[in-house]
């Protein structure tokens, strides 16, 4: 059924076709009086042997949906009835913000990838909260985990009071967090993952995590771009912070290799998709065995069959996460990669 709809979205602005469908699939799932049921039904894994606990979370599959594409969590119930085992939500930030100027998102289809300098656009964490909270209350088995960043006009010298601000907010309504530093498309932002800054805004969610009875695991999302002394220098912060793991990766600022033409390759902002598998699964393979898996990592980039997710997992990941291959490939991807993985 995808491959037969899929021409006609990708003649279409790609940002305006997501919320087109994203609105539908909603529609169909809370109004249709059937299409809760239709849509489990044809997408839901009921696969025994998938269940997986990591960081003390227990996952029903490792499938998830990466963060970016429910930014608002207004999605969550009817993306968890297309079969993932999680949904990551956001990125938030404490104040609504529009995001950068529109075009903001171009698919490059000769690469099977995305461009997107999205910049955080978000309805501001008091929305997010309060739609979770309802989300929670009825569907608590559903895993959601909250990416947080920092406004656009916070400076990086206060950017932790952002980073803060989220956490508290969301603390009861997510199971995880991830810190997101490494989004090309706010200016400053991947200044953020230098050892300095980054392990005073880890300490202080951590002080803030453990004033809870209760603390929630934190994560790092951490760039494909990042050198081998970088990656060394994450491992380190990772034991000293303790945090729970790290998420690898997010989208790249290189454009190496693109068989796309020059217009498409020079729109500013991250790549996602085939090209930044390789280097998201030598990243994952790096920090696997250069701490001795130490600490879960969540492989996503690039995963748009069931053999790149097997790739990510024998490389070192727990778990893996869809975006861009989940929209060149169809819902149908999540359950072609569960039942790789029985």
């Amino acid at each position: 059924m995808y491959r037969l709809v899929k021409p006609l979205f990708f003649k279409f602005d790609p940002e305006n076709v997501h919320y087109f469908v994203v609105k539908r699939l909603k529609w169909f799932n809370d109004i249709f009086p059937l299409g809760k049921t239709i849509i489990r039904g044809s997408f839901d894994v009921n696969i025994k042997g998938l269940e997986r606990e990591v960081f003390g979370i227990k996952f029903k599959n490792p499938v998830g949906l990466a963060a970016g594409f429910d930014k608002n969590g207004e999605y969550v119930e009817p993306l968890s009835n297309l079969g993932f085992g999680f949904i990551e939500v956001g990125t938030v930030t404490p104040m609504p913000q529009p995001g950068n100027d529109k075009p903001r998102m171009f698919r490059l289809p000769n690469d099977e990838a995305l461009i997107n300098r999205m910049g955080f656009n978000n309805k501001g964490v008091d929305v997010m909260a309060e739609r979770l909270r309802m989300v929670k209350d009825k569907h608590p088995d559903i895993v959601v985990g909250g990416n947080i960043g920092k406004n656009k006009t916070t400076p990086n010298g206060e950017a932790l009071y952002d980073y803060l601000i989220c956490f508290k907010k969301l603390f009861d309504v997510v199971d995880y967090f991830v810190v997101n530093v490494s989004s090309p498309n706010t200016p400053g932002l991947r200044e953020l993952q230098e050892k300095e800054p980054l392990k005073n805004i880890l300490n202080a969610l951590q002080t803030e995590n453990h004033s809870n009875a209760l603390p929630k695991p934190i994560l790092l999302k951490i760039a494909p771009d990042l050198t081998n002394s970088q990656l060394d220098d994450i491992i380190e912060i990772v034991a000293e912070t303790k945090i729970a793991g790290i998420i690898a990766t997010n989208t790249t600022i290189s454009r190496e290799d693109l068989l796309s033409d020059e217009k498409e390759i020079a729109e500013a902002g991250g790549l996602s998709g085939k090209p930044v598998k390789s280097r998201s699964t030598e990243v994952i393979k790096y920090l696997a065995e250069k701490s001795n898996r130490a600490f879960p990592i969540i492989g996503v980039g690039g995963i748009h069959s069931a053999a790149d997710a097997k790739e990510k997992m024998a490389a070192g990941a727990s778990l893996v996460q869809l975006y861009t291959g989940f929209i060149y490939e169809g819902p149908g991807l999540i359950k072609r990669i569960c039942k790789a993985l029985v």
